[in-house]
Formats: C-alpha cells, structure tokens, sequence
C-alpha cells in the first residue's frame, strides 16, 4: 500500500492542476461533473438590444416632458356619532364642555395625487375626473419643478374624464395618436407619478382593447395593458412607440391596492372628442338613438335567426324617440352603425354618444332572419339621462363598483355560483365605510338579484335618502347579510 501513495499525489496534483487550468476559460458543471463552455453574448443580440434600449430612452425622453404631478384638496364632511360620555359630568371636568363633540358633524381636508396630460401648450391638461373630483384646489407640478394652481375647465364622469388648465404657454405637448390603429400585442409605455413619485416610467404590451362593462364609467372602451400602473397613475399617459398619446391611464384591477398585471386606459379616440367638447362648450354634448339594448348571447342569436351572437338586440323603443321615427322595432338586432360593424350594446352605445346629433346615420339590423338598413337622425341625449353613474343620494352613497369579468373573479378567487358587482373603491365619509369593504361582492339589495353593473344602479336609484339598507354580499369565502341604518 505504502508504493502506491506517490502515484496518488501525483494524480491529485495533475487533477487540480487540470481544473485550475481549464477554470479560466470553462466552468465545472457540478450536477452532471463535466465541463461546459461559458456562453457568450453575440454581437448581434447586443446591437439588437442596445438599439431597442435606445429608441425606449427616446421615446421616454420625449414625452416625460409633458406629463405632469396633480395634487388636489378637498373639503370631507364627516357626520359621525356623539360620544356616550358627552354628558357624564366626571368626564365634562376633566375634559371640559368640549369633550365628545368630536363625534358631531365636522369637516376635514383630503389630499390626492394624481397625474396629467398637457394636451395643449396653451395650459391645457388632460386628467381623470375622480383625480380632480370635488376639489377645493389643484397644484401642478411639472417636470422642470415649476408649480402652478389649476383651474378646472371641464368634467365628465360618464368616462371619468377632465381638462383642467394652467396660466402659462410654451408648454411641452403630447402628440395625440390614433387609438383606434392599436393591436394586441403593441409595446406601450406608461408614465405618471404613482405613490406620488413623479416621472415614473413603465413599458408593457397592448393586452386587449374594446374592454367594457368594467363597471368603472358609462362610456367604457378601455384599452387593457400589463404595463405596470399604480395608484397616482390615474390621469397619466399611455404612449405608443412614437411617442404618441394613445390612452389615458384611469384604473387599475388589484385585489391589494398595488399592480397586478391588468391596467386600464380610456382610448385616445374617446379623450379627444371629451376634451374637444369640454374645450369648447364646457360640456360633452352626446348623440342618442332611444333604444335599451342588450347583448346577443348565442341562445337569443338562435332565436332570433342569427348566424352569430354578434350586435345589439333591441328591448325597447323609446316612444317619438329617434328610433322610433326610424321605424326600428323591438326586437331589431343592429349589426351595423354608419358603416361600422357593431359587436356588442357597448360598442353601439360608444359610437351613438360620440356621433354629433342632427346627424344622420344608417343602420343595418337583422329582422326576422333577414337583414336590411334604416336611416336615423341622431338626437342629443336628453338632460334627465345626463346623471353621472353611480351618484346616489342613499346610504350607498360613495361607493363605486365594477362588473365581475373572469379576470376579477379569477384574482378575487370568486366561485362561479357567485354572480353580483364587486365593491372597487369607497369614498371618505361615506356612509356604508366601515360596514362594506372593497372588494366585497354585493349579491342582493333589499332582497332584489344583482347580476351586473345596470341592476346595481337599477335597484340603488330607487332608494331613498335616509332607507335602511338590506345588503346580501360575499366575502372571505362565504355568503352574508349587512344592513345599512341612518339611524
């Protein structure tokens, strides 16, 4: 045995001198003990990724300019409850006559932050109405630091949007792109000051465009992007990769409060003709058919002599309404709308409210299996149908809800025997915090089915100021009953 030894050393020593050696150039694969070559980075990966890396910088460099920070202030009336010990005259020595009186009607002040568009180098920024809403003053920042007071010129919460304006000229402006020319799968990048931190930039891809019944406003036709947005983004820009704006940045879905891949954009398309008209008139002047619709599911499509479940069924008629004059029918499904296909109500009502009224328009509908055209002159919507969605003067007052997509049920982890709207936000001072929380799915209203966004506000604007409340909602996994009392 003692012979061997040196043969041994000699073998170990030539064994690491061979790793030593080969480690300057190789790498020792530890899991299958061979040697493997250490990739390397072509020129051509390089050229291509520096080349992409600078056109982003560019594009980025272009727009930030125009992006601005919005904070607002706001008045909070807040009701509240009187203390039990208001009158315990123990407490009233020690805390003297103003002890509990917090518990009466008090006001206090909210901040907000948001972000902006300057679309015009006149002073005029695009924003969402919520960033703006009810705002007692508006501070925006720029990008070189500069702060100026906003003056709000115009709002529209039926697409939550707004154009408030600055005293300067000069300004870096956005191009308005074309929205309409998006395709799924486009690169977009987002910018805004979310959490308040300003300049932000994020890149992602067009994940979907045409996104209605979000529940989120009434004229939906959200662009969907999984570029990363969060809260303080809303009213920020969504570029394309010519620098052009092609979205309004308005709403996240999170079931944390913070980014989860699905972002939502109001299309430019939809911005321009909101601003146009708040610009100009201070008001959006929108079209108005009379018709209610409803979408062609593929029973009713076999029901009604359909070749698909495209378009939008006609349930009523509004009486010496447009349509009416038209000859439309209940029962009518639209297919075309001035040369346009029509895939669905929301699609229908999006080009009606954006086309002028006094217009005059045709239709293709399909009745009784057999499609022919109408001619319509389009009306202006009429004042009484103006009321933004979602304001309530109930116990429901404040809160906003959103319809239940798959993409909401699945990241909530909602069953699918579950059907209602689901709680997105809750307003300060609202009298049902604290009783609802967001992201509760409300089921039931006073005993009546809530299966959408429309049977939400359906059965909320019947009730009164001042009515209890009976709710039926989902939450943590289980059914349950809350009541709302103003007393």
């Amino acid at each position: 045995m003692r012979k061997k030894r040196p043969l041994v050393y000699g073998a170990t020593l030539l064994l690491i001198g061979l790793i030593v050696g080969l480690g300057i150039s190789s790498t020792f694969n530890v899991h299958s003990n061979a040697f493997t070559e250490e990739p390397n980075i072509s020129k051509e990966a390089i050229d291509i990724l520096s080349k992409t890396s600078r056109a982003m910088a560019e594009v980025t460099a272009k727009v930030k300019p125009a992006v601005v920070n919005i904070s607002s202030t706001k008045t909070i009336k807040m009701s509240g409850t009187q203390s039990p010990f208001f009158n315990d005259p123990f407490f009233r020595r020690f805390f003297g006559d103003e002890f509990g009186r917090f518990g009466g009607p008090s006001e206090r002040k909210q901040s907000g932050l948001g972000s902006g568009v300057i679309v015009d180098k006149n002073g005029y920024i695009l924003t969402n109405n919520h960033v703006i809403k009810d705002a007692d003053e508006i501070t925006v920042k720029l990008s070189d630091k500069r702060e100026f007071k906003g003056k709000i010129v115009g709002t529209d919460p039926k697409t939550d949007l707004a154009v408030i304006k600055i005293e300067s000229n000069h300004l870096p402006v956005i191009k308005v792109g074309d929205s309409e020319k998006l395709k799924v799968g486009e690169t977009v990048i987002a910018i805004g000051n979310p959490f308040g931190l300003n300049q932000t930039v994020t890149s992602g891809i067009v994940s979907a465009t045409g996104r209605a019944d979000v529940g989120i406003a009434d004229y939906e036709d959200f662009i969907q992007t999984d570029a990363a947005i969060n809260p303080g983004n809303s009213g920020g820009a969504l570029v394309n990769v010519k620098g052009e704006l092609v979205g309004i940045n308005t709403a996240i879905f999170s079931t944390s409060g913070g980014y989860q891949g699905i972002g939502f954009a109001i299309p430019s398309s939809m911005a321009k003709v909101v601003m146009e008209n708040l610009i100009k008139k201070g008001k959006v002047v929108r079209g108005w058919l009379g018709v209610s619709i409803q979408p062609v599911t593929p029973e009713l499509a076999k029901q009604f002599a359909m070749k698909d479940d495209k378009g939008a069924l006609v349930g009523d008629v509004t009486e010496d309404g447009p349509a009416e004059k038209a000859g439309i029918r209940r029962g009518d499904v639209v297919v075309e709308y001035d040369g346009h296909d029509v895939n669905d109500p929301s699609n229908l009502r999006n080009m009606v409210a954006a086309t002028p009224p006094g217009k005059k328009v045709t239709l293709s509908i399909v009745r009784d299996g057999k499609k022919q055209k109408v001619a319509a002159t389009i009306a202006e919507l009429p004042a009484e149908m103006q009321k933004p969605h979602g304001e309530f003067d109930n116990l429901l007052k404040g809160v906003a809800v959103q319809g239940l997509t798959p993409e909401v049920m699945k990241g909530l982890d909602i069953p699918a025997r579950i059907s209602g709207v689901v709680v997105a936000d809750i307003e300060a001072g609202s009298p049902a915090g604290g009783i609802l929380l967001q992201n509760d799915v409300i089921i039931e209203i006073n005993r009546r089915k809530i299966n959408n966004t429309k049977d939400y506000e359906a059965a909320v604007s019947h009730i009164k100021s001042g009515q209890d409340i009976l709710l039926l909602i989902f939450r943590n996994g289980s059914t349950t009953y809350l009541s709302l009392s103003a007393r």
